[in-house]
């Protein structure tokens, strides 16, 4: 694969999102045969199909361009950020469902490096990048990067919390990591990692950020624009019917997606066409799907099938799609790819023990 190929895959991951930049990542490409990339999860809960299909679909890509990738499986960031209560035995658990579910919705994990934050949380240089890290930002910096916990800075932050963004910004040179891969809402970090690592002898590491699929509620109306709005629009585990979950049911997945906001010809900020667009359309590029398949009455137009996103997009902009037409399709897509997840809770015994247990925990915020 050239250069040029290699780079498009990841233009790709960052459709909707962002690429910082497109001329230092070709200059990367052309020295290292193999960069590093990195994504790091907090373990939470429950994963939702941005978190399982998206993430899953978003990796293969930067695998198959060639990179090594690092998971890193942020456990003490989920404890110092007070999820599943502040329980770190239970965070652990958390993080190996969420590792087994990947495996179960096709992420290509024997070419990844899953490595866990509790075991660097001994070695003296991890915290000396930490503290130099801390040193060099004044407080209201850090504290402006509270989003990427899904807080304000307005938010009552414990000094856990403020501190948090030091080691996460601390992680992208522990892990020698040439390409950030997150998500949009953890955008200001990854810029505060490019603008202090030359500071402190470290590289710009370069920005991958992928959009981030909305929830299925309506928009809330008093959300400020760019990336303020965009995280208060996304998934959410502590709302449950704004989020379609890997584990859910097929009856679950028709009703959660019946009740969607999906607004008639309205392109933008309608979930059920983002759905479209970041997930099933991907899966009829990687062969999954051959189409997208509307069935519909004949007295309704009789069924009606798209092979590019485009194609759907001009039709339901006309009115030519029926919101509830196009949602009754998006709920069997779906259901259709995360079946196999279900089989494999069911059916595999460590599995079916890990997920019982994440389910009867509290998801706390």
């Amino acid at each position: 694969m050239d250069v040029e190929e290699r780079i498009r895959l990841v233009e790709e991951v960052a459709k909707g999102g962002e690429l910082i930049n497109r001329e230092e990542l070709k200059k990367l490409f052309l020295k290292k045969d193999k960069p590093v990339a990195y994504d790091g999860f907090e373990p939470s809960g429950r994963l939702h199909i941005a978190q399982g299909i998206l993430r899953t679909i978003n990796v293969n890509k930067m695998l198959k361009a060639g990179i090594h990738f690092k998971m890193w499986v942020a456990d003490w960031f989920g404890w110092m950020n007070n999820k599943m209560g502040g329980n770190l035995d239970k965070i652990r658990v958390v993080g190996e469902y969420q590792i087994e579910t990947w495996k179960a919705c096709g992420m290509d994990t024997n070419k990844i490096e899953f490595l866990w934050a509790k075991d660097v949380m001994k070695d003296d240089e991890y915290w000396k990048k930490v503290v130099n890290i801390a040193r060099n930002n004044s407080l209201n910096r850090i504290i402006r990067c509270s989003q990427i916990m899904g807080r304000s800075e307005t938010d009552n932050l414990t000094a856990a919390q403020i501190f948090y963004p030091c080691m996460q910004c601390a992680d992208i040179f522990h892990l020698k990591a040439d390409i950030t891969q997150l998500g949009m809402d953890q955008r200001k970090v990854n810029v505060l990692a490019r603008e202090i690592g030359p500071k402190l002898g470290f590289w710009k590491p370069i920005v991958v950020s992928h959009h981030m699929l909305m929830g299925l509620e309506e928009p809330p109306k008093d959300a400020k624009a760019g990336v303020e709005r965009a995280t208060a629009m996304k998934m959410s585990k502590s709302k449950p019917d704004s989020a379609i979950f890997m584990d859910d049911s097929e009856e679950e997945i028709k009703r959660k997606m019946k009740k969607a906001y999906c607004p008639e010809k309205q392109v933008k900020e309608n979930p059920v066409m983002e759905y479209a667009e970041y997930i099933v359309f991907e899966k009829i590029k990687d062969g999954t799907f051959k189409e997208f398949l509307i069935e519909r009455p004949e007295k309704f137009g009789g069924n009606i099938s798209f092979k590019t996103y485009d194609d759907l997009e001009n039709a339901y902009s006309k009115g030519e799609v029926h919101p509830l037409d196009l949602k009754t399709a998006m709920a069997k897509y779906l259901n259709e790819l995360i079946k196999p997840v279900r089989e494999h809770f069911e059916k595999d015994k460590k599995a079916k023990e890990l997920l019982e247990k994440v389910r009867s925990y509290q998801v706390t915020r």
